[in-house]
């Protein structure tokens, strides 16, 4: 079973998923399962962590670019807050990690303001200056409807 887990990944799954459906489990490669279902919770962190990532570096250019708001910046801002809240909806227990993937995205937020504006990320503040309430809510900030 391992050697198909390296030579034939797709397979592999298919082989264990079978393997379970049956209630073969004597027969389950047990410790790449559990390595791969690992795996897919790191995945959970980390689209929260980039997407929270690009939101906040939208919300930074909305904020400190006013007269450089563009109609896209607003549909990213919108789908991302979308596409967290239905990832949180769907794994709720990444809410306890929400904090610290803020203060990861706010990072990854202000590459995306250096990469893209003429601002320079050091003159930004050092820490989130929006709540996670703020994060994702249609209402923050006031004007994004007014565009």
């Amino acid at each position: 079973m391992a050697n198909l887990y390296e030579t034939d990944f797709y397979a592999w799954t298919q082989e264990q998923a079978d393997l379970l459906r049956l209630g073969k489990t004597d027969y389950l490669d047990v410790e790449n399962l559990v390595e791969e279902i690992e795996s897919l919770g790191r995945q959970q962190k980390q689209e929260l962590k980039n997407r929270l990532g690009v939101l906040i570096g939208h919300l930074l250019k909305w904020q400190y670019q006013g007269d450089r708001r563009s109609k896209s910046w607003k549909y990213t801002i919108q789908e991302q807050r979308l596409q967290i809240l239905d990832l949180l909806d769907q794994n709720p227990s990444l809410k306890s990690y929400q904090d610290e993937a803020v203060a990861k995205g706010y990072q990854l937020g202000l590459l995306l303001v250096g990469r893209e504006t003429p601002l320079d990320p050091k003159t930004l503040p050092e820490h989130c200056p929006f709540t996670p309430d703020q994060l994702l809510s249609d209402r923050f900030p006031a004007d994004l409807e007014a565009f």
